[in-house]
């Protein structure tokens, strides 16, 4: 029989060797993996377009508002008490319509005045030519002193003079007398009455009312001066066909035309002035707000591409394009206006490019990816998945 001491030390040599025996067994499991070479992942496969090319009709949009081609604050000629209105508030009125009447009572006097003056300065001029004829006779047969025939004939041009100053002040009472009554002196829409009747009103100072022409109508825009060389959209000149679209609408259904560019850009904004010009159905309102389209026919070819293409980079727009050794490169874009699915690039590209249109999350500039062709057409059918 094995004494206790004999068998404890047969115990432990037999788990030391079965720990060599481990270790053993995971060195030549770890040479086994470093002999071995790990393959590396595949690409991510990424969906790629060429951009297209073909005609389309160019635009450029601006916030704008109406404006009247003409307003006329309604002032009276003459000052006097305002004694009658002739018109609605807010209604249409016509040009030399009837609107104001002054108190006439104390131009009238003064018009009969001028008429007496007038008829007596007449009066004076009959006698005086009377008197210069006779003298002139009197002149000829010797029985007038020459001073006596010039002082006939100083009386005559006198009497004549006094006679057109009663006719130049009758005019002028007239006129006044005239202006008693105030007419309309363009056709639109009238605003309120300022004063009231019983008021006295100051020639060319107070305010009656307010008139703005409707029809035509004009808007009002700012247009980036890249628009001249049409680096920013449609080349303006002054005569493209325009739309507009009011607050509330989905679409651009009024049509005019530009009629105006100003002649200078205004440095401190760097966008130069335009007018449109609109027949007015009564859809448009001085001060109204809208949104104008400029339309210029398709001419060249543009470069289109899926609007899923494209990326925002805090304030600058770009695509990822794929070159020839399948890396993916950054390509900054300057975009034109949609069109469809698809959106004009006005610059950036050159019309060649591999564009990543789907995975553009697996695909980053300087890394390698797996392009797939499509068309630009399908790829902007198709949702991106990513």
């Amino acid at each position: 029989m094995q004494r206790p001491s004999q068998k404890k030390s047969q115990i432990l040599l037999g788990a030391t060797a079965a720990s060599a025996l481990a270790l053993a067994l995971l060195a030549a499991c770890g040479q086994a993996l470093a002999n071995e070479t790990v393959a590396p992942p595949p690409p991510p496969q990424v969906t790629v377009a060429k951009p297209v090319s073909e005609p389309v009709a160019q635009f450029s949009e601006h916030a704008g508002r109406f404006v009247a081609t003409k307003e006329i604050d309604v002032r009276p000629r003459i000052s006097g008490f305002l004694q009658e209105v002739h018109f609605r508030e807010g209604d249409t009125v016509e040009k030399g319509q009837l609107l104001f009447v002054i108190d006439p009572a104390p131009f009238q006097a003064e018009v009969d005045r001028s008429r007496a003056q007038l008829n007596q300065a007449e009066a004076s001029v009959k006698l005086a030519a009377g008197q210069a004829s006779r003298g002139e006779s009197l002149f000829k047969a010797g029985a007038m002193s020459a001073e006596e025939f010039d002082r006939r004939q100083e009386a005559l041009a006198s009497a004549r003079a006094s006679r057109d100053a009663a006719r130049a002040a009758l005019r002028a009472n007239e006129l006044s007398l005239g202006y008693t009554r105030v007419y309309a002196p363009i056709s639109g829409r009238i605003s309120d009455t300022t004063i009231d009747p019983g008021n006295l009103v100051q020639s060319g100072e107070s305010v009656l009312t307010r008139i703005v022409a409707l029809d035509p109508i004009h808007f009002e825009f700012a247009a980036a001066e890249g628009l001249l060389s049409g680096a920013g959209g449609p080349r303006l000149t002054g005569n493209e066909e325009v739309a507009v679209m009011l607050d509330g609408e989905d679409g651009y259904s009024h049509i005019g035309k530009l009629d105006f560019i100003d002649n200078a850009i205004d440095p401190k904004t760097g966008t130069i002035r335009g007018r449109a010009v609109f027949v007015n159905d009564g859809s448009f309102t001085p001060g109204q707000y809208g949104r104008l389209r400029v339309l210029t026919p398709a001419g060249e070819p543009s470069l289109l591409v899926p609007e899923t293409a494209i990326s925002t980079d805090q304030s600058r727009k770009y695509v990822l394009v794929v070159n020839k050794e399948n890396v993916v490169e950054y390509r900054p874009v300057t975009l034109g206006q949609p069109h469809g699915d698809l959106r004009v690039i006005r610059a950036g590209l050159e019309g060649d490019e591999r564009i990543v249109v789907n995975g553009i999350q697996r695909a980053f500039p300087g890394a390698a990816v797996s392009p797939q062709p499509v068309t630009s057409q399908a790829a902007a059918s198709t949702p991106n998945p990513g």
